[in-house]
């Protein structure tokens, strides 16, 4: 590896004056008299002025401590971006291996996407969202095009503002084609949001406990082969945990299927084909065939949550493709618009979302498919069409993870390593190789957003994200315009930090 990799050049410094900022006038409305005590105190140049200490405290007592900011203490607040890169009010670099849980796959401020954000402000910036504009339609056709294409099947797009607004809106279009089935199948350790229908086929009953009572999903063993049976083959366990399911089937007394009638309870199996939240487990192909296998056996409709593993983040535009199944139902977001305006949506087959019964206001929100975010949208997938993106992204991922394995060889508390694309994963244990030590994976964290790595003589960060089931796992999700040097550099941090942190936890 090479381990003196330059540091990125940072950007300018930001400019300006509070005082003698522009606050102008639009359309012939004049600017009032600058006021010192009655200006709203924003931007750059006021928060340098501020001070990271006094934003803290604003932020403690103004913003609600509900999302997850404060998962780690005390906040890191950063400045601006570029390519791999988040830099603090120091200017500091921080390298990201996590990207936004994998909603910035082409980098930070990636010129191309950024463009097309800009000219559509010049053009069309915004339009309520029951009227048309021609980047809505070319992305919905692009995406149902590509679909017909890879799956044989028509479908339509609908698109939403976020990811677990998507899924509400999947849940809607697999609850109405199903007669009003409101359950459905889930993974232990899958996740697909925090709204409350999302939180329903979400495993964690955390997200659910204090909210009341709702349906809730039946949720089915994962072949997470590391921490199952021992002495089978991944390949085995796979088929095992799909004949446990249909087992559920073998009578009308498991629970689920009425053999007289020839219905399931159950409208649909929502998967993931890869747990993001979950720790990043990678099943073998043969598990997601069997399972299909038996969904249409028992008419069960087959729904993939693309949200975080979309977009060629393992090497495919969805990871669903490796694993030699098709969806009836398929939802994505995040990576589409690289992170610069929420957009997400669902593509279903036509039977389940053609107009005789999915008609006009049978879901609606107010920025759904808004022309900034589509208009972002579709110049992602022109960019993901101009370039061989699968052959880099499976370069990328295989020296990463070869780097990663070397790593486990001098480190007996990586217990283990795995990866698709560059979707990769390494379980921190205690130094048995096993035993889950989230204790030490915190220390880690919290260590990297310190800033206070070496690197050339210089301080530098790096920001890494914790999943599984025990949360012990390091879920990887760089930019895929990761270069080489800095994919050895980003596995020399995480040297760096593993044999820090195991002198203090």
């Amino acid at each position: 590896m090479n381990r003196n990799v330059p540091l990125p050049t940072a950007l300018a410094p930001l400019h300006g004056d509070l005082d003698t900022l522009d606050l102008a006038a639009h359309d012939g409305l004049q600017p009032a008299s600058p006021d010192p005590d009655a200006l709203l105190r924003t931007g750059p140049a006021y928060h340098a002025a501020l001070g990271d200490a006094q934003m803290l405290a604003d932020e403690a007592e103004y913003c609600s401590f509900g999302d997850t900011v404060h998962y780690s203490e005390p906040p890191r607040i950063f400045a601006h971006c570029d390519g791999s890169y988040l830099y603090d009010t120091e200017e500091v670099p921080y390298l990201d291996l996590q990207m936004w849980y994998s909603a910035v796959n082409f980098g930070y401020a990636n010129p191309r996407l950024n463009g097309a954000l800009k000219r559509q402000i010049d053009t069309l910036p915004q339009v309520a969202s029951q009227y048309l504009h021609p980047t809505k339609i070319e992305l919905a056709k692009t995406i149902a095009v590509d679909a017909e294409r890879k799956w044989g099947r028509k479908g339509r797009v609908h698109f939403n503002v976020g990811g677990a607004q998507a899924v509400e809106d999947s849940l809607k279009l697999v609850r109405n084609a199903t007669g009003g089935k409101s359950l459905m199948f889930a993974f232990e350790g899958g996740y697909h949001g925090r709204t409350l229908g999302a939180s329903a086929i979400t495993s964690s009953y955390r997200y659910r406990r204090r909210f009341g009572h709702f349906d809730r999903a039946q949720f089915i063993e994962f072949p997470y082969h590391f921490r199952g049976p021992k002495g089978i083959s991944k390949e085995e366990y796979g088929e095992q945990c799909v004949a446990k399911f249909e087992r559920l089937f073998e009578t009308e007394y498991n629970g689920v299927w009425d053999p007289k009638a020839g219905q399931c309870e159950y409208a649909a199996f929502y998967v993931e084909p890869i747990q993001g939240t979950g720790g990043y487990v990678i099943p073998l192909p043969n598990f997601f065939t069997g399972l299909k296998r038996v969904l249409d056996k028992y008419g069960i409709l087959l729904v993939v949550d693309e949200i975080q593993m979309g977009f060629f983040r393992t090497g495919k535009l969805w990871a669903i493709e490796h694993f030699g199944v098709t969806p009836d139902v398929l939802v994505f977001g995040k990576a589409l618009t690289n992170g610069l305006n929420p957009l997400a949506g669902v593509w279903a087959r036509e039977e389940l979302i053609n107009p005789t019964v999915f008609p006009p206001g049978s879901t609606h929100s107010t920025f759904a498919s808004n022309p900034l975010g589509t208009a972002v949208g579709l110049e992602t997938m022109r960019m993901l069409a101009e370039t061989d993106y699968e052959s880099m992204v499976m370069a990328k991922g295989a020296h990463f993870l070869d780097g990663l394995r070397d790593l486990q060889k001098r480190h007996p508390e990586i217990g283990d390593v795995d990866g698709l694309g560059l979707a990769l994963r390494a379980e921190i244990c205690q130094a048995d190789g096993f035993t889950p030590n989230r204790k030490l994976l915190d220390t880690m964290v919290d260590m990297g957003l310190e800033g206070e790595l070496r690197h050339n003589g210089k301080r530098i960060g790096l920001v890494l994200d914790v999943g599984g089931y025990y949360k012990n796992v390091i879920t990887l999700a760089p930019s895929l315009h990761i270069s080489h040097d800095e994919i050895d550099l980003g596995l020399s941090l995480l040297d760096q930090l593993l044999t820090r942190a195991k002198r203090v936890a």
